[in-house]
């Protein structure tokens, strides 16, 4: 059976708490450790080169994905086990989700929020329903979290949307949120 296969969003900047950098390295030792393949979008800059090394290092398959106008900007790191190169960001974020199976938001920065926000509107539309886990480190996402609450309370979105969003504090949480809700879709999580 195929490994599990999970999509990291994160930022191309490290963030200003060294609590960020740490958790992303966590995250990608708990891959590799996991037996998982990472999907990203193939940065060696900040977490997300963070989150690649982490994961290669513990024997992680890494699948990278990174428009051609940005190979030179996050320093496209080609050392990957498969590395693809598309003309847009919107073939990028498609790739990426096509090819996993969860899809874990780390914190970031506008990028990231756009990752976020398109895969949980393709969710919402009924375009996928793999599970979607904001690694809330040191409260870097309450206000978003906050932010979906009101669109839902405001009658904007439905309760299934905000439900399609876990949250998780740490590392752990995390990998045990996808460990549960990989197995109630028959994803080999062993």
């Amino acid at each position: 059976m195929q490994q599990a296969s999970i999509c990291v969003y994160c930022g191309a900047r490290d963030g200003g708490r060294p609590v960020f950098a740490e958790t992303a390295e966590a995250l990608g030792q708990a891959i590799g450790d996991a037996g998982w393949r990472l999907v990203y979008g193939a940065g060696d800059v900040g977490l997300m080169g963070r989150v690649a090394r982490a994961a290669q290092g513990a024997g992680a398959d890494t699948f990278g994905v990174i428009p051609q106008h940005l190979l030179d900007w996050e320093v496209g790191k080609r050392d990957l086990t498969r590395f693809i190169v598309t003309e847009t960001m919107h073939e990028r974020k498609k790739v990426m989700v096509m090819n996993a199976d969860a899809i874990v938001v780390l914190p970031g920065g506008a990028g990231t929020l756009d990752e976020f926000f398109e895969v949980l509107t393709w969710r919402q539309l009924g375009l996928h329903e793999k599970p979607i886990i904001l690694l809330n480190i040191d409260g870097y996402w309450d206000k978003l979290i906050q932010l979906l609450d009101h669109v839902v309370a405001e009658g904007f979105a439905g309760a299934e949307t905000r439900a399609a969003v876990h949250v998780s504090g740490d590392v752990a949480g995390c990998v045990a949120a996808l460990r549960r809700l990989l197995s109630s879709r028959n994803v080999a999580v062993e």
